[in-house]
């Protein structure tokens, strides 16, 4: 809960018209629910059952039943899930209950906390399935069921958001996949076909990307902060025309890797490997460079307007920069 909602919390509790620790009953459509003050005002100090019990609130409290409990006629079997929301903070809700029957009951009561958490979920419901991003089970199930003998395939298939942390995706093809914002840390993605895959803003953190095949990739404010690139038998991973405009690679370990034409404007590339990397043609305005080893690399035709050159392992010569 946020300052302003513990202030405005605050406050409504201490215009209760009844002590905040004092139990009430309330009778909702015939089943009694007993419950504190504190639980009605406190998390959503706002809504229609908050504003029963304040002294400056704008509703009265209803008519009693016979054993003292207010009177609310609305369905029992949606309000549990709300009262146990206020109780906890978390919603809950058994299969065989609707979640567009607790949807309206929220609206009607004012959980609008809630109510946007619900109308979020019933979104992702709607979506249809083909569109739904896989989960972590999905791709690790995908992954047992595949014969080791047999291409396992990702190609177009929608992962955006996925935690794959340290899974192994050896000689897996994403080609035109959705992955932006996936958390791919210290995931093996060895030999992956990662072709016109989008990217953005994914965690690739200390992952594995040995002879990757990454031809115009998006990966636009990608972290690839520590990753490893270099292949021991001298295969080159190929990230020609790869968008990395903005992202993070420093420390990486990026010999021989070939970024012809590719967009590396205000990336983070310090400290990098760059040993016989092919950087031809790429834009490399703004870039940081600093601490980089680019000895015997190709940066012919490059793009190094207001690039940072301090500091670099090796000196920069004039011919790796002619055309």
């Amino acid at each position: 809960m946020d300052n302003d909602s513990k202030e405005s919390s605050s406050g409504a509790l201490e215009s209760l018209s009844f002590p905040s620790n004092k139990w009430v009953k309330l009778n909702v459509g015939g089943k009694v629910y007993t419950t504190t003050l504190d639980t009605l005002v406190g998390r959503e100090p706002d809504s229609m059952l908050a504003r029963m019990f304040l002294q400056n609130g704008a509703m009265q409290p209803s008519e009693k039943d016979e054993q003292g409990a207010y009177l609310i006629d609305r369905s029992p079997r949606y309000f549990e899930p709300i009262i146990n929301y206020l109780r906890h903070g978390q919603f809950i809700c058994d299969d065989n209950i609707s979640v567009k029957g607790v949807l309206a009951e929220a609206r009607f009561f004012g959980i609008y906390s809630l109510v946007a958490h619900l109308e979020e979920l019933l979104a992702q419901e709607d979506q249809p399935l083909d569109d739904r991003p896989l989960t972590r089970m999905d791709v690790i199930k995908a992954i047992i069921q595949t014969s080791v003998t047999t291409e396992l395939r990702f190609q177009g298939v929608n992962l955006s958001g996925a935690d794959l942390r340290k899974l192994d995706f050896r000689n897996i093809n994403f080609k035109y996949a959705n992955m932006s914002h996936c958390n791919l840390s210290h995931a093996n993605l060895t030999y992956c076909c990662l072709e016109r895959t989008d990217l953005q803003y994914a965690n690739l953190e200390c992952a594995q990307l040995v002879s990757v095949r990454g031809l115009c990739a998006n990966m636009e404010g990608a972290n690839l902060r520590g990753c490893n690139f270099e292949d021991p038998t001298g295969v080159r991973t190929n990230l020609e025309g790869v968008n990395l405009k903005g992202a993070c690679l420093e420390s990486s370990n990026m010999s021989g890797v070939n970024l012809r034409v590719a967009n590396l404007k205000d990336a983070n590339m310090k400290n990098c490997n760059l040993r016989a990397a092919v950087l031809a043609g790429a834009d490399l305005e703004r870039c940081n460079l600093s601490g980089s080893d680019l000895q015997e690399a190709n940066l012919r035709g490059a793009n190094l307007k207001d690039a940072e050159l301090t500091l670099m392992v090796t000196p920069l010569h004039m011919s790796q920069t002619i055309r």
